[in-house]
């Protein structure tokens, strides 16, 4: 407990508590004969995977918990426990073992042998290293998405998309101001983060099979990695959170149209009838949408707390609701037969109260 620290290594969770006893298990065995830490960083886990980590750290003092409420994504929980550490190197790996925890001394060495070096990353795609037992659609994608990681990179990085690496601490804390939080991929964000090209060299490994719990990857998971990009290239002009916001608006403004097309063209309602149905289902459309994407990282989940939600989404936006009904039957009136006209004016007026309480009281205010 008074040798100093050699390096620590952040682990973020999510439902993994099958694993926590194995990873400290293999840590352990890789690292013999370095002083180092483990940090799991839980996302609240359901399953009670902070709890397995709390039940190891009482008996091995090299085990620390952050246990993450009310906040998630896996971008963030690395940049807070690479924060948390005091080691001169820290190292990111999954929970889940498929990162051979065997190449963390090997990092270690090659930092500490060459001060030029900011950082040093697993790779599955220099000589020696592989993706295990991926299909070839998985490699397909992850080619493309290497490919589009090209664009925000000023280095050469045969597996930007990695999740395992070691990198300097001083190095880290001095990007964490810079750094978009945004999806899963911490280790792009950190490269096209940094004011210059990091120094890396990649030590190859073998990528394996998961044999405790569950992917966490999906279609939303590859949606996020997008809005990375979005956010390392635009970011700077138009906030992430506003564009996706805005985005999700427009698919809105049209959900209204269509609801107000059918009711008021089709179903013969009268325009105000037609309008104040089309502001309910556009509103109610876009609390999920903007829950499931917008507000991923904070999104409600349980069938109460989604009611919540949404009445309180509702509520909050009641203004611009009102405003929405007013100024589109008000111009209806004066310019009659200008319907859809009217309609669309009556949504721009009401999004911009919508942006501005939900921004502020249903999630929290916007990065």
């Amino acid at each position: 407990m008074t040798r100093p620290l050699d390096l620590a290594v952040v682990i973020p969770t999510f439902n993994e508590h099958g694993n926590v006893a194995t990873v400290v298990a293999r840590l352990d065995a890789a690292l013999a004969g370095l002083a180092w830490e483990a940090i799991f960083v839980d996302d609240d886990s359901p399953d009670g995977t902070a709890e397995a980590a709390r039940a190891l750290a009482r008996v091995d003092r090299r085990v620390r918990v952050i246990q993450r409420i009310g906040r998630r994504g896996l971008s963030t929980a690395c940049i807070e426990g690479m924060c948390a550490t005091a080691a001169p190197l820290v190292a990111v790996m999954d929970g889940d073992l498929q990162h051979d925890e065997t190449l963390l001394p090997g990092m270690a060495a090659a930092l500490q042998a060459d001060a030029k070096l900011d950082l040093a990353v697993g790779s599955r795609f220099v000589a020696g290293g592989g993706t295990g037992e991926w299909d070839s659609d998985r490699v397909a994608k992850s080619a493309f998405a290497t490919r589009l990681a090209g664009m925000v990179l000023r280095s050469a990085l045969s597996d930007p998309m990695s999740g395992f690496f070691m990198i300097r601490t001083a190095i880290l804390r001095d990007l964490v101001p810079g750094l978009g939080g945004i999806g899963f991929k911490i280790l792009l964000d950190i490269m096209s983060a940094s004011p210059r090209p990091l120094n890396a060299v990649e030590l190859p490994y073998t990528f394996r099979v998961r044999t405790v719990g569950e992917s966490k990857l999906d279609h939303v998971v590859a949606l996020e990695y997008l809005i990375a990009l979005y956010d390392r290239k635009l970011g700077r002009v138009v906030p992430v959170r506003f564009a996706m916001f805005s985005a999700i608006g427009a698919l809105g403004a049209a959900v209204h149209m269509a609801v107000l097309t059918l009711t008021y063209v089709l179903a013969g309602w009268s325009f105000l009838a037609g309008t104040i149905a089309a502001t309910s289902v556009a509103m109610t459309f876009n609390f999920f949408l903007n829950n499931a994407l917008t507000y991923r990282d904070r999104r409600l989940k349980g069938a109460r707390a989604l009611l919540d939600g949404w009445v309180a989404f509702c509520l909050i936006c009641a203004v611009g609701a009102v405003a929405n009904v007013g100024v589109a039957a008000f111009l209806h009136d004066v310019r009659q037969g200008a319907w859809a006209a009217s309609a669309l004016l009556g949504v721009a007026v009401g999004a911009v109260w919508n942006y501005a309480l939900s921004s502020r009281f249903t999630w929290g205010r916007y990065r």
